[in-house]
C-alpha cells in the first residue's frame, strides 16, 4: 500500500494504542478526538457497544494488534464518510513535523479571510482589536505541551508559512503563559485565541500585552472538536 496521510495516521494511532501503558484510555482518546461515539464505532465493527466500553475501561483484556488495526481502520472509515476532516487535520500537523498532542491543527488558506469570519467559525469573542483584520491560516496548540516541549525555533514553526494567522491556545486557565510567550516571540501573529475561557476568566494583564504587541485577542469556550470542525469548514 502506498504511503499517504491515512496510512501514516493509522500507523501513529495503532502504535500509540499498542505501546500505551493504558491502551483503553489511549483508544478512548483517539475515538473522542475523531468525535465518534462508542455505538457508532461498535456498529462499524459489527460488535456490541459494550465491547468498546469494556476495552476502554480495562474490563476486557487489551486488544491485540489485529483488533487495534480493525478499530483504527473503522475510525478512519467513519471520518472519510464524513468528509475526511480529521485525517486532513492530522496530515497537516504531521507534515509540519509536530506531534498531534502538541498541535491539534495547522492550516494555510488559499486567500486571506476577514478575522471576523474566523471568529464566527469558532464561536470566539474578541477582547482586544489588533492592527490587522484578516488571517490567512491558523494553528491550534495545546499551550502546556507547546510551552514545555518546544524550543524557540520549533515555536516559530507554529506560524506555518506566515504570521498572518491565528494562534489558538488550548488547555489554558487564565492565558498568562501564552501571552508572556508572545512577548518573547517576534513577530507576533495577527490574532491569539484563548480556548476554554470566557472573558471574565482571562488574566488581568492579557489585554494590555495584546495592545502593546498589536494583535487581536479573543476567547472561545466551545467544545474543541466542534471548534476544529468549524475551522475545517473555512475555505
Amino acid at each position: 500500500m502506498a504511503r499517504g496521510p491515512r496510512r501514516e495516521l493509522a500507523e501513529k494511532i495503532a502504535g500509540e494504542i499498542t505501546l500505551s501503558d493504558d491502551p483503553g484510555a489511549t483508544l478512548r482518546k483517539w475515538r473522542t478526538d475523531f468525535d465518534v461515539s462508542q455505538t457508532e464505532l461498535a456498529d462499524s465493527l459489527d460488535v456490541s457497544s459494550s465491547v468498546i466500553s469494556d476495552y476502554e475501561s480495562g474490563r476486557r483484556q487489551s486488544p491485540g494488534i489485529g483488533v487495534v488495526n480493525r478499530i483504527v481502520q473503522a475510525l478512519l472509515d467513519i471520518d472519510e464518510r464524513r468528509g475526511g476532516g480529521r485525517i486532513r487535520q492530522h496530515a497537516r500537523v504531521l507534515s509540519a513535523g509536530f506531534d498531534s498532542d502538541i498541535v491539534h491543527a495547522l492550516r494555510e488558506y488559499p486567500a486571506t479571510i476577514p478575522l471576523e469570519r474566523y471568529y464566527d467559525a469558532i464561536g470566539a469573542v474578541e477582547i482586544v482589536g489588533g492592527t490587522q483584520d484578516t488571517v490567512a491560516g491558523h494553528t491550534v496548540i495545546d499551550s502546556i505541551e507547546a510551552i514545555t516541549r518546544l524550543s524557540s525555533e520549533e515555536f516559530y514553526r507554529l506560524y506555518g508559512q506566515s504570521t498572518n494567522r491565528a494562534l489558538v491556545f488550548t488547555s489554558v486557565t487564565r492565558g498568562e503563559s501564552p501571552l508572556v510567550a508572545m512577548r518573547v516571540v517576534t513577530p507576533t501573529p495577527n490574532a491569539v485565541v484563548l480556548h476554554g475561557l470566557d472573558e471574565d476568566d482571562v488574566w488581568e494583564h492579557a489585554a494590555d500585552l495584546a495592545r502593546i504587541d498589536g494583535f487581536s485577542l479573543a476567547v472561545a469556550d466551545g467544545d474543541l472538536s466542534t471548534m476544529l470542525d468549524g475551522l475545517d469548514d473555512l475555505p
